[in-house]
């Protein structure tokens, strides 16, 4: 069942991004990449849940899988504080960003990412949006190539800890995307 996230799901949608970097980075990066993702990537961010722009998938009583977008100016989390993270973006000018996506190791590749992905796509064209952006770490690239986005550029994602984690910068235009 996909919903919207609300406040109470914070501890579980923690545990779930913790449980998928663990799970699913080691086939992308090395120990200490996944551990610098596991501890500087994994905490929820409440603000997409205050804005009713996140996303969980439930089953069996559990979230197996999160994300969602945002009208907001941060990228994505672990990017550090920016004076305009809380920037309201222009629709008219601007895309909207896919934030914090995650799936369990064992619920990988059943479609719960391209459904949250659907969900953030049709939610942000009904805001006026004409893209999506997001900061795609390796294991989610080919979700994202699979769903329409293009890569931008490759990029090094820096961690607070010194470690950087290999990135692609991706976009999906929502103008000449299917409805």
């Amino acid at each position: 069942m996909l919903r919207e996230a609300v406040e109470s799901d914070v501890p579980a949608i923690g545990a779930l991004m913790r449980r998928s970097v663990r799970e699913v980075f080691p086939l992308f990066h090395d120990d200490r990449e996944t551990a610098a993702a596991a501890r500087y990537l994994t905490e929820p961010d409440t603000v997409l849940i205050e804005d009713r722009t996140y996303y969980v998938h439930e089953a069996g009583g559990q979230i197996v899988a999160c994300g969602g977008w945002s009208r907001r100016d941060k990228l994505y989390t672990g990017s550090g504080a920016a004076p305009t993270d809380d920037r309201m973006l222009d629709p008219a000018t601007e895309p909207a960003r896919v934030r914090a996506m995650f799936v369990r190791g064992d619920w990988t590749r059943r479609g719960l990412g391209r459904a949250i992905l659907a969900r953030c796509e049709q939610a942000a064209r009904a805001e006026g949006f004409g893209a999506l952006v997001l900061m795609a770490t390796l294991p989610g690239v080919p979700l994202y190539r699979s769903f329409g986005f293009r890569e931008l550029r490759s990029t090094r994602i820096p961690l607070p800890n010194g470690v950087f984690l290999d990135g692609v910068s991706m976009e999906y235009p929502l103008s000449t995307a299917a409805g």
